[in-house]
């Protein structure tokens, strides 16, 4: 008889000793829209839990090719840690068994959708920071080897369409070491489905904006509107 996805071990990034802190790392906006009473979303620790995995990413980067300069790593951290890649990482650690979402966004796929798994797998790992009282190698032990199982001709490829770093790059080449800004704000949609637009600036100025359905979609959108206005001006 062969073995279900219930009888699998249970991974370690979802051993928590507060239960409650992880329930609320994998309770969607969407599922609070629809239970009131149920308290926090995750947004919050998504938001801690995307700084931690810049981080450890960069660290991890760092020690792992100590003769690449900081373009390549810059774009090496970009796919290690992009939608697409951290939404594989959520269903191998059994996320995608366990979200709290509403029904609308059940509805629309959300257990197979990139954005909702990669954005609970971000919130957990803030949650699991949290969790062992900030200690940043407790989650560095867990995350590293999710890093080490990422084949290399994977990152190679991703690194080398990021708009995000593309834009990154022509802007310290061209006019400033500072990196480009990116301001992002919802703007409409529903709580399992939004709509993001985000601006780029640079020195102030205005270089691209961008929709989607989630901040990194418009954020890289915004990047794309910008290299090609830069082209056109080329």
């Amino acid at each position: 008889m062969f073995a279900t996805r219930q009888h699998i071990k249970m991974h370690k990034l979802l051993i928590f000793n507060n239960d409650k802190l992880l329930r609320r790392a994998l309770t969607h906006r969407s599922y609070v829209h629809e239970n009131p009473m149920e308290g926090e979303h995750n947004e919050r620790l998504e938001f801690l839990g995307d700084a931690l995995l810049n981080f450890l990413s960069g660290q991890y980067l760092y020690c792992l090719y100590p003769e690449k300069g900081e373009d390549e790593l810059t774009r090496r951290r970009s796919a290690l840690v992009d939608e697409k890649q951290l939404a594989k990482f959520a269903i191998e650690v059994g996320l995608d068994l366990r979200m709290r979402l509403g029904r609308g966004a059940i509805l629309d796929g959300g257990f197979q959708n990139p954005n909702l798994l990669s954005s609970t797998f971000e919130a957990v790992v803030g949650a699991y920071y949290l969790d062992k009282n900030s200690d940043i190698e407790a989650i560095q032990a867990i995350v590293e080897p999710l890093f080490d199982a990422v084949p290399e001709n994977i990152v190679d490829n991703r690194a080398n369409v990021d708009s995000k770093n593309r834009f990154q790059e022509w802007v310290q080449k061209n006019i400033t070491p500072t990196p480009p800004k990116y301001v992002t704000e919802q703007v409409g949609g529903y709580a399992h489905a939004p709509e993001f637009v985000a601006k780029v600036f640079v020195c102030e100025k205005v270089y691209g904006i961008g929709s989607g359905r989630s901040k990194k979609d418009a954020e890289k959108a915004a990047a794309e509107d910008a290299l090609e206005k830069v082209k056109n001006t080329d």
